[in-house]
């Protein structure tokens, strides 16, 4: 995290060493593109079929307490058997039932593995590009935006089902920098529809992809709750 917040420093300077007003939009387009990359890979990951025969179904309709020393046992010992993917695969599905679970989580669990794997290497990327000279600082606040925003998507996700947040959360609301957990309800209510998680702004497009998808078969239902 230290070394994901040191590069993201790195390019808001090189923003401000070379100002310019096209940041405004580039600044909106990479907010969009962000929001647009939490409807797909959510949709993706509702839909997804977690592996069968790890006894995911297990976890998932276990109906003692989940907080029980015999449910984080299993959990454990289930967790082990399926790779970080099939993890990920699983929390999304998992929070359907029980949508206040996900806003418990702390930051790290929510947005660990996205920084790992894809927002520390882009902005890494980026610092490259825009100390070099090969983005400008309108391309480059651009860039931070979808950084942001793809970073941290799943901690807006998970402030969605959290009654009590950050004032930076609340002020986003406000200006419609992030959607209102009233939105996004309207994708708990079908799981057919709204399934970007930031601002929602990408919700039209996504809706249509769903759709077509969902013509084609793509979207069973059958992979919206874990296998035995």
């Amino acid at each position: 995290m230290p070394l994901f917040l040191l590069s993201l420093c790195a390019n808001l300077i090189a923003v401000m060493r070379d100002p310019s007003w096209w940041a405004i939009p580039a600044l909106l387009a990479g907010w969009y593109a962000a929001d647009l990359a939490s409807g797909l890979v959510h949709m993706y990951m509702d839909y997804k079929p977690t592996p069968a025969g790890k006894g995911l179904d297990a976890l998932y309709f276990y109906e003692g307490s989940r907080e029980s020393d015999h449910y984080k046992a299993l959990w454990r010992e289930r967790m082990a058997k399926v790779g970080p993917l099939d993890r990920l695969v699983y929390d999304f599905k998992n929070h359907h039932p029980r949508p206040h679970a996900l806003g418990r989580r702390d930051l790290w669990r929510l947005i660990g593995s996205t920084v790992i794997l894809a927002a520390l290497p882009f902005s890494v990327v980026l610092n490259v590009l825009a100390f070099s000279g090969l983005a400008p600082g309108w391309a480059a606040a651009g860039g931070v935006a979808l950084i942001v925003g793809g970073a941290f998507a799943q901690y807006f996700h998970g402030a969605l089902h959290r009654e009590h947040n950050p004032w930076i959360i609340r002020a986003m609301r406000r200006v419609g920098l992030l959607m209102s957990p009233a939105a996004h309800q309207l994708h708990h209510d079908t799981l057919q529809r709204d399934f970007a998680t930031n601002c929602g702004w990408s919700n039209p497009l996504v809706n249509r992809l769903f759709r077509a998808g969902r013509r084609r078969g793509w979207f069973d239902d059958a992979g919206l709750e874990p296998a035995a």
